[in-house]
């Protein structure tokens, strides 16, 4: 006989961790305990020594799906005299640094699907059904260990049938800390937009409202969200013009897979996706028949589809009978309303009635957004249902927060061996942005109870990530460039030491030599790197307006490959006096350079006649790739010589421009410039293997959320004998800086210590 203690680290509490230890332990006959703290699970068994050790294997073997263990540490303990029986224990709340995960919030289980499908059931048509396996965790918790108490579900006291299920040994929702039904949990109503209760069933009259054309706000798990009927082209137009959201497409909340199905076509990878308990967004490929208004996502070919991320979903769109547009409850670039008492001031004049109910959200977390490229799930926005799930850095370390980039804002903090990363924030561009990125920072300090020893944050001066760190007081800072904390981001995504060749192409990151990067080849790792090679330099004419209006950056091009003499291109014609500003800031040294390949692809969007005024970030760079017809003609590549070596834009616009002067297809010269870009990055891999010996190349930054180029690229590498790295947890994008920073922010205490 013997008695053993265990911790167990890990995504462990919120998940059936303990009524799972529980279940083994009475199985195997053996007594002790089980509890939560501050670091995670913690157990103590008591019996014969053969089944101590068949308890800790299959404590992590059988663990509960939603359960992630990170690591288990043993040690025999003496035993106890006149133990009868295993319990589990009321949590142990610490004053230290908090290393346990919160976890994310979950989409409805099929057995909780099944319930309130069944009229028969108590819970029948119940909103807030749940169990261990599913429901709100990271929105409804307040603080850790993550019990009841310290969630927004305190306020719901349970009945006694409840409670009996919450005691009851092999019942799916024993200690489950979110659990309710309609006698005891949150209640849910419907108001018009004057205010008034609405009478009757609040789903089934939504879904009434929803059907004749009108705007629902409806009260989600991690903030408000508008609906409308996705084939209504009335109601889509109405929609945008009130969010102020001009062409960036709208999601589409379907109530199963079958209906997906109608609307896009799915592969295996995106069908797995669409259906785990994550419920992201998937985009994927529109079906010629779908029953969608073409408003809905004007600029591409994909669709957005997602499945219901709570039982309220669930209800109204299958109420509703048809597939809804589902998008944050917001004004476009303000981030999404969480407090009941915003609801009126801020979406009062887009909504026509408001779904709601009176469980409080304690933080905010948007829908996350992925698709399947090259035969991989790629996450694009990483928010509800992953974050705040954690990346794995491998060793332990001091603890670092990293505040992000500009765009798609993420923060970070490295604790222990873990980088717990917040959800996407959104652009600090606009005021209510920032007021909630400064939020979530303090929210990640204060739930872990951390206070950081190194603040890491971008170098471009102007960056409001850079400014909050600079004034925020948190400790010593560290400016990283941006390209190196992608490299460091998809290496750490991959958990891949370095170093290792990297290809790092995007719209536009501080450079050490105070230009715009944006088109680099580097080779390194987390504590350092060289810049191997990159895109021509080209002025970027107006700054910020050369983004929002892609011509600028073409004039900027031809000017740089032409000098005065322009060809007659029509992106030149009818510009007169703008065009006539714009060559004089290329020619006279009055715009910042930038090597950036996303420039790049705007210039040649607009070369096209595919966009020359784009109303969201990237607008340009989808339509070129959606227009990109086969890749049938190549444009001469050449690089050269030294490190680092320039990679040279000019033969290429030369022969992009000579293909439109003759009236080639802007489909073939799209497919002609993706085949381009694959060409560069596989010559300049090639050629750093050689001068370096290195054989993986990461692949980071926002041009490789292009599907068209990563179905291009990825097999050409892999057939050259390298070892390609993806993003696999984390975007590409921006979303995913904040770890690369977290990682730099690591080694470099490291290498100082």
């Amino acid at each position: 006989m013997g008695r053993r203690r265990l911790r167990i680290a890990g995504t462990v509490q919120g998940v059936g961790f303990r009524p799972h230890l529980h279940r083994l332990a009475r199985g195997l006959s053996l007594t002790g305990v089980a509890g939560n703290d501050d670091e995670g699970v913690w157990c103590e068994i008591q019996g014969r020594r053969a089944d101590l050790d068949e308890f800790e294997a299959r404590a992590v073997a059988e663990a509960p799906p939603l359960a992630r263990v990170d690591s288990v540490r043993c040690a025999d303990v003496p035993p106890v005299e006149g133990e009868s029986e295993f319990l589990i224990a009321a949590s142990l709340v610490g004053a230290g640094t908090v290393t346990g995960a919160v976890p994310p919030d979950v989409a409805p289980c099929p057995a909780c699907r099944a319930e309130i499908a069944d009229p028969g059931r108590r819970r029948y048509r119940y909103a807030f059904t749940c169990c261990t396996d599913c429901g709100p965790r990271y929105t409804v918790v307040r603080s850790l260990p993550y019990d009841r108490e310290r969630t927004s579900m305190a306020a719901f006291e349970l009945c006694e049938a409840c409670t009996a299920e919450y005691r009851t040994l092999g019942d799916r929702r024993h200690h489950a800390q979110t659990l309710c039904c309609g006698d005891c949990g949150p209640a849910l109503w419907l108001t018009s937009a004057t205010g008034s209760l609405v009478d009757g069933d609040p789903t089934a009259a939504a879904a009434a409202l929803l059907r004749a054309g009108r705007i629902v706000a409806v009260k989600g798990l991690g903030g408000y969200q508008l609906a409308c009927r996705a084939d209504d082209r009335d109601a889509v137009a109405r929609l945008r013009r009130r969010k102020h959201r001009e062409e960036k497409p709208f999601a589409l909340l379907v109530a199963s897979v079958d209906e997906a199905r109608e609307l896009v076509e799915l592969d295996d990878l995106a069908a797995r996706a669409l259906c785990g308990p994550e419920a992201p967004i998937v985009l994927a490929p529109r079906r010629e028949s779908a029953a969608v208004a073409a408003a809905v996502a004007p600029d591409t070919g994909l669709l957005g589809v997602m499945l219901p991320a709570s039982p309220l979903h669930a209800l109204l769109v299958e109420a509703a009978g048809l597939p809804l547009v589902c998008t944050s409850g917001n004004r476009s670039d303000e981030p999404i309303v969480i407090d009941d008492a915003r609801v009126g001031p801020e979406l009062g004049n887009i909504a026509d009635a408001v779904l709601d109910h009176d469980r409080m959200i304690e933080r905010r977390a948007d829908d996350s957004v992925g698709q399947v490229v090259a035969a991989g799930f790629q996450v694009l926005r990483r928010a509800r249902g992953y974050a705040p799930g954690r990346v794995r850095l491998g060793r332990d370390g001091p603890p670092v927060l990293a505040v992000g980039a500009e765009l798609k804002s993420t923060v970070c903090l490295a604790l222990g061996a873990d980088a717990h990363m917040s959800v996407h924030l959104g652009d600090l561009e606009h005021p209510a942005a920032l007021a909630a990125f400064e939020a979530a920072v303090a929210d990640l300090l204060e739930l872990t109870r951390t206070e950081p020893e190194l603040v890491v944050h971008d170098l471009h001066p102007e960056y409001l990530s850079a400014k909050f760190a600079a004034s925020a007081d948190l400790g010593p800072r560290l400016g990283v460039q941006h390209h190196h904390a992608h490299l460091a981001s998809c290496l750490a995504d991959n958990g891949f030491g370095g170093p290792a060749i990297g290809v790092m192409f995007d719209g536009m990151g501080w450079g050490a030599d105070d230009t715009l990067w944006g088109g680099e080849i580097l080779a390194g790792d987390a504590a350092r790197y060289q810049r191997f090679a990159h895109l021509r330099p080209v002025p970027m004419p107006g700054g910020i307006a050369a983004i929002r209006q892609p011509w600028r950056m073409a004039l900027a091009h031809l000017a740089a490959t032409f000098g005065e003499d322009l060809p007659p291109v029509a992106v030149l014609a009818d510009r007169g006096e703008a065009a006539a500003q714009v060559l004089d800031q290329c020619r006279g040294g009055q715009s910042i350079l930038t090597s950036s390949v996303g420039r790049l692809f705007d210039s040649v969007a607009a070369m096209c006649g595919i966009v020359e005024t784009a109303t969201y970030e990237g607008q340009a760079a989808v339509r070129l790739e959606q227009a990109a017809g086969p890749d049938v003609r190549r444009y001469p590549v050449e690089i050269g010589d030294g490190v680092p070596a320039v990679i040279d834009s000019v033969p290429l616009i030369e022969a992009l421009a000579a293909d439109l002067q003759v009236g080639r297809e802007s489909s073939l010269v799209a497919g002609a410039f993706h085949r381009w870009v694959t060409d560069v990055v596989a010559a300049s891999a090639r050629r750093a293997r050689q001068a370096t010996g290195l054989n993986t190349v990461a692949l980071s930054g926002g041009v490789f959320q292009n599907r068209r180029l990563m179905e291009l690229l990825a097999p050409e590498l892999e057939q050259a004998g390298f070892e390609v790295l993806r993003h696999r947890q984390v975007p590409p994008n921006d979303g995913g800086i904040s770890l690369g920073q977290a990682a730099i922010g690591r080694a470099m205490m490291a290498g100082r210590g």
